[in-house]
């Protein structure tokens, strides 16, 4: 039984699934499996896989339906019967050291379920702002406490540069479907259970951009599935019995929080604000008033739900003179 099996799910991707299983193939690290899950192509996909199945018998090819990639994960998790599950996508690259250096880190941090790793996207003309800046972001969090603080910003671990222990994915009970990021629902319920999460703080994976990527193309992926989610985690976990919170920033993401808190019983009491046009008004019937006020969130969970670029440190840094700490008395969302 090998130590580790590598999972990656491919529908059509014929043009580049070959070079994301070779650089799985010529990892250092050579203790491992490739589950491939062909999820109904309807291009080559399937002939590639086989074919690089008949040269090597680490490669583990699995028919799929067209499910989804809940469904395609899912499939091939039952197939991965190894100690450490590593994430792959049919259209990225991975570094030589990469399962080596999760291993490794996995192994140093017995309390860490999973771990991720920085990563570089390419090709370089396809990325744009929105993507950059999540990269940047992402590389930034090189430390589990990092990860567990901004958790609630983004999805903090690429999904298909993670490895995970396979026996938490079965605790978990695999990949959720459903109308949310099947990848990041993985990661807050992995923290809600109280698992730890990391990134090794070194490029092992090139993230490939395009247009046809999922995120962009699927509804699930959306920016309103990701704050219905963060919700949900939030009511059952950190609000499980609170009726009310302030939140700092009322634009557009804090409307969007406010109103995803809603269904679930919990209303906003105050809005903080910097912006002098909004200060002294209402936002869905709640009162806006100075980031000067802070001190009156004091005994209320303090959620910073704001976008812009460099606020939310400008943010931190205010509420650190106030003696607010972050986790236990505020924690920032987007």
């Amino acid at each position: 039984m090998p130590r580790v099996a590598v999972l990656m799910p491919a529908r059509d991707a014929a043009g580049t699934v070959r070079a994301a299983v070779l650089s799985i193939l010529r990892q250092d690290f050579r203790d491992l499996s490739l589950v491939a899950v062909d999820d109904g192509s309807r291009d080559g996909t399937g002939a590639i896989l086989a074919a690089l199945a008949a040269r090597d018998r680490r490669v583990v090819l699995v028919p799929g339906s067209g499910e989804g990639i809940a469904g395609a994960l899912n499939r091939g998790l039952a197939r991965c019967d190894a100690e450490v599950v590593v994430r792959m996508d049919a259209d990225d690259v991975a570094h030589p050291r990469r399962v080596g250096r999760q291993l490794e880190a996995l192994d140093a941090d017995r309390a860490l379920a999973a771990v991720g790793s920085r990563v570089r996207l390419f090709p370089r003309m396809e990325v744009a702002g929105g993507m950059a800046r999540y990269a940047a972001w992402l590389n930034g969090l090189v430390t589990p406490g990092l990860v567990a603080r901004d958790l609630l910003v983004e999805s903090p671990l690429v999904h298909p540069a993670s490895a995970i222990r396979r026996a938490v994915l079965e605790e978990a009970r695999g990949w959720r479907d459903g109308d949310f990021p099947e990848d990041y629902d993985l990661w807050l319920r992995l923290s809600a259970a109280g698992h730890r999460l990391g990134n090794v703080p070194e490029v092992l994976l090139d993230w490939r951009e395009s247009a046809g990527r999922l995120t962009r193309t699927d509804g699930r992926y959306a920016l309103s599935r990701h704050v219905a989610l963060k919700a949900a985690w939030l009511a059952a976990g950190p609000l499980a019995d609170r009726r009310e919170v302030v939140l700092w920033g009322a634009g557009e993401t804090g409307r969007a929080f406010a109103r995803a808190l809603a269904p679930h019983g919990v209303s906003v009491a105050l809005f903080l604000e910097v912006d002098p046009k909004k200060i002294g008004r209402q936002v869905l019937g709640v009162p806006v008033v100075s980031f000067a006020e802070a001190g009156r969130a004091r005994g209320l969970p303090l959620l910073v739900a704001v976008g812009a670029a460099g606020a939310r440190d400008l943010i931190r840094a205010e509420l650190g003179r106030r003696g607010f700490e972050e986790v236990r008395d505020y924690r920032c969302v987007a």
